[in-house]
């Protein structure tokens, strides 16, 4: 059996957020940095922005390669609307077959967390192969510490609905699960569409369920916000279009 591993490298997040990007070893540990510069086979969500990251890993440690000579494969797209052929996996594990490492990135945070890559890391395993996870940050982790919500019971429900009606009744149901388990919930948001969530949580859940929402975190503008949902209606808040954000609330039992 090949000793070879597929790594999950996490990236930063402050993927897409204006200004100078801070150096990379604040924002992730060197341990990671270091395993991600010796990796010459990457399967990854975007090239460019991936050959952007490895630009910042040499800064911090010379990439064992040079940049033009890593070889780079991206995720398959999933099919639209969930229909068609699911995509075959078992040619990105190509390197793997032939004794190489290799590592998997996403635009932001850890692979398959809320990002795309998981069934890439369920054929490795399929297939024999060890999978290592990497130190780096999580964005579902960090929100929930940041929030003072029930840490010890909570579930990630992903994308909710953008349809008005089919949002509404999913964030009702959502919030009894909530207040009959005390499980706090948490949802993500494409970053231009973070205030119409809000406007549709403030609207289906009651007064008195808690609301956090924390946007761009691990970079100079983060920011966290926990209170009932009354207190939210009675101060508004506009979110930023461009940063991507986490939505948790906590239903009062």
């Amino acid at each position: 059996m090949s000793s070879a591993r597929l790594f999950l490298v996490p990236n930063t997040l402050d993927f897409g957020i204006a200004g100078e990007p801070a150096p990379l070893d604040d924002l992730l540990p060197r341990s990671t940095l270091r395993e991600a510069a010796r990796l010459s086979h990457w399967v990854v969500e975007n090239a460019k922005t991936a050959r952007a990251f490895l630009k910042r890993v040499d800064a911090v440690f010379p990439l064992a390669q040079p940049l033009q000579s890593l070889q780079i494969q991206e995720l398959p797209r999933p099919p639209k609307g969930g229909k068609g052929p699911s995509p075959d996996w078992k040619p990105l594990l190509t390197p793997l077959r032939a004794g190489q490492d290799l590592g998997l990135l996403s635009e932001a945070g850890l692979p398959a967390v809320a990002d795309p890559g998981s069934q890439l890391v369920a054929a490795a395993h399929r297939e024999g192969f060890g999978v290592v996870t990497l130190s780096g940050s999580s964005s579902l982790v960090l929100a929930l510490a940041a929030s003072g919500l029930q840490g010890q019971s909570f579930a990630f429900v992903g994308y909710l609905p953008q349809e008005a009606a089919a949002r509404l009744a999913r964030v009702k149901e959502l919030e009894q699960r909530s207040k009959r388990e005390q499980q706090t919930q948490l949802a993500i948001e494409t970053p231009y569409r973070n205030q119409a969530l809000l406007d549709g949580l403030l609207q289906a859940l009651q007064g008195e369920t808690l609301l956090s929402v924390s946007a761009s975190l691990c970079t100079p503008l983060a920011w966290t916000r926990t209170a009932r949902v009354a207190d939210w209606k009675r101060q508004p808040s506009t979110l930023p279009a461009d940063q991507p954000a986490i939505f948790s609330w906590l239903a009062s039992g």
